[in-house]
């Protein structure tokens, strides 16, 4: 098992600059999870008042739970608060849940990160692709069919292997447990919003994002962070990408800085807000040649989709 390389920051930082950047704030990770609901419950708002703008809300709602999933994240890493008890709990119950089982699973990605215990190297490992085949799966996302294999790949396959006079029961009840937050979330919203002749606003404003548009740009994010990165690559500034992303890449696709990953992966326990300064002094310090950065996330997909396809010859 080939362990990730870890770097001492001491070697690249004086302590007052990583005092300044390991600092964990009480209150900025919480008013990020904050910022994520405000925008989602904004967009939603104006998608009901307003019902031609809900294309457009399906991508901001889906761009802030990404940021929900980003801030589970960073609570995956202890790095949302500084209390842990606090970080544990808002990273379990004001970001959508999952952390606790999402913890050990990312914490074995960082530890052998593009080595082949890597539990993620099976969305890197494929590329690069042809770009049919990029827009295949863009589609299978957009149109909600990654989200439908992922959310019931599972059950699928249980009913599909219960053999004759096998009850169903024992299998649909442990579905029902494992989307049991969902089907609470969806059962209390439609609750309150249908006596106001909304009882479709979680459907088209909650599930439709996270069915589609999330799916999406989680691809693009996966994408981003380790596509065409060599596998087994040792050097802990070439085994994660940094991708730069102006304004509407940051409002659409890579919020609260998610797009700072080869500096996440050198330092897996900086907070996400930290990450920029993380980036300008590593310049500053003439490390940036060394590291992983492409110039938008465009660049990137380019590079992801640069595979050519098989020659065709036409029959003499």
């Amino acid at each position: 098992m080939a362990v990730a390389t870890r770097i001492d920051p001491k070697t690249l930082f004086t302590p007052q600059e990583w005092a300044s950047l390991s600092n964990r704030s009480t209150w900025k990770g919480l008013a990020l999870i904050a910022h994520a609901w405000v925008v989602i419950l904004a967009a939603a708002a104006v998608a009901v008042i307003w019902p031609l703008t809900i294309p457009l809300a399906v991508m901001i709602i889906g761009g802030r739970q990404l940021g929900l999933a980003i801030m589970m994240h960073d609570a995956a890493h202890g790095a949302l608060h500084k209390n842990l008890k606090v970080n544990d709990w808002a990273g379990e119950w004001l970001t959508g849940g999952g952390l606790h089982r999402y913890r050990p699973y990312h914490l074995t990605h960082h530890k052998f990160v593009q080595q082949a215990e890597d539990p993620d190297l099976v969305l890197s490992a494929p590329f690069p692709i042809t770009p049919t085949s990029l827009r295949r799966k863009i589609v299978r996302d957009l149109t909600g069919q990654t989200w439908f294999k992922q959310r019931f790949g599972l059950v699928r396959g249980q009913l599909a292997a219960r053999k004759a006079g096998e009850p169903l029961w024992p299998i649909l009840k442990a579905e029902i447990v494992r989307k049991r937050r969902l089907l609470i979330g969806a059962a209390v919203t439609i609750a309150l919003t249908a006596p106001f002749g909304l009882w479709w606003a979680w459907f088209v404003l909650w599930l439709l994002p996270q069915a589609t548009w999330l799916q999406m740009i989680t691809r693009l994010r996966n994408i981003g962070e380790h596509a065409c990165v060599a596998k087994d690559e040792r050097d802990p500034f070439r085994c994660a990408r940094t991708t730069y992303a102006g304004p509407i890449a940051r409002a659409f696709v890579a919020p609260y800085w998610v797009n700072y990953h080869c500096e996440h992966h050198i330092f897996m326990h900086l907070p996400c807000y930290s990450l920029p300064k993380a980036h300008r002094l590593l310049l500053s310090k003439g490390l940036g040649p060394q590291m992983e950065i492409r110039g938008s996330y465009m660049e990137v997909l380019r590079l992801a989709a640069s595979k050519r396809p098989p020659a065709t010859f036409a029959a003499a």
